[in-house]
């Protein structure tokens, strides 16, 4: 039987939602994996709230469905938790990550499904310290790798630079690795 790994992002437009899949999906996919990502949102418009998939697989991806089941999501932005179920579908074994200054505890407490795993980490402070922008899409990259073991960290920042290398100097290039690196560190449950 395939492996199959499901990761749902939820995130605002504008937060690097659908560009963290993407990074996700091609560190990945150099990894040996077999990869879908693609991102799903109403109105085009910054602020919106959006989702973004990722399906990583030893076997071909044959689904071109949204994550209804995800074995992790990542929540961009931790003012989601208020209005949207982002924890539908999850399971006991299911990993959430959150961007928030809450404890794992006061997160649980919000959530439909408490029985997931959480794990938090300030991924737009870490993005303001490393990249001096509030994007936290790289940092809960970092966070991710840390907490789910989905690839490796170094694999991440070979797919920065394959996916943000031609739109970004190699100072950016650095900070997002430098932003990787602290929510690696930083993300806990």
């Amino acid at each position: 039987m395939a492996q199959l790994t499901e990761v749902r992002f939820h995130g605002r437009g504008g937060q690097g939602a659908k560009t963290a899949g993407y990074i996700l999906a091609v560190a990945a996919a150099e990894e040996g994996w077999n990869i879908n990502a693609f991102p799903e949102y109403g109105a085009e418009r910054r602020g919106a709230p959006m989702k973004s998939y990722v399906r990583i697989s030893d076997a071909p991806i044959r689904l071109r469905s949204g994550v209804r089941h995800p074995n992790i999501v990542a929540v961009l932005d931790d003012t989601l938790l208020a209005t949207e179920n982002v924890t539908e579908g999850m399971t006991e074994s299911s990993i959430l990550i959150v961007n928030t200054d809450q404890t794992p505890d006061e997160i649980r407490a919000q959530l439909a499904n408490p029985n997931v795993t959480v794990y938090v980490v300030n991924a737009t402070q870490v993005a303001m310290d490393t990249i001096g922008r509030p994007i936290p899409n790289t940092p809960m990259l970092g966070a991710m790798v840390k907490a789910a073991d989905l690839v490796p960290l170094e694999s991440l920042k070979h797919a920065v630079v394959a996916r943000l290398g031609g739109k970004l100097s190699q100072a950016a290039i650095e900070s997002n690795y430098a932003a990787l690196d602290r929510a690696y560190e930083e993300v806990h449950t």
